[in-house]
């Protein structure tokens, strides 16, 4: 299962210079809540809703998506092996939250602040 960064999913929607390869929507895809909250901030701010609000929902509703629940959010308080950002916390403590449910978690991420945390929590990072 591949758990998809905000960074992966702008950079499919925006038609950035990063962009990931079309086998990684043939994955089975999860991710936090979190992701739909960046990814219309974003959209939003940069003032492109009327030209992308189709392209955003109709990626978004290829994602499993887990909510913030309290073990989550628990797990987001504690330390991580490496310093990390806010909403980097809530998507490793949602990472750990799934792996400790019996799941394989691949991560997709551009950020490499994210990979590196990860990495020290022994996630695999999906090669973009």
């Amino acid at each position: 299962m591949i758990y998809l960064d905000t960074s992966v999913a702008l950079a499919h929607l925006l038609a950035e210079d990063q962009a990931p390869p079309e086998k990684l929507w043939q994955e089975t895809l999860i991710s936090s809540r979190l992701l739909e909250y960046e990814i219309w901030t974003r959209i939003h701010g940069r003032t492109l809703t009327r030209s992308h609000s189709d392209e955003v929902r109709s990626l978004l509703n290829r994602i499993a998506f887990i909510e913030l629940s309290a073990p989550v959010l628990t797990r987001a308080l504690e330390p991580f092996p490496k310093p990390v950002r806010t909403l980097d916390a809530l998507h490793l403590a949602s990472m750990d939250f799934l792996q400790r449910q019996g799941q394989a978690i691949t991560l997709a991420s551009y950020d490499s602040r994210l990979n590196a945390a990860a990495r020290a929590l022994r996630f695999p990072i999906y090669k973009l």
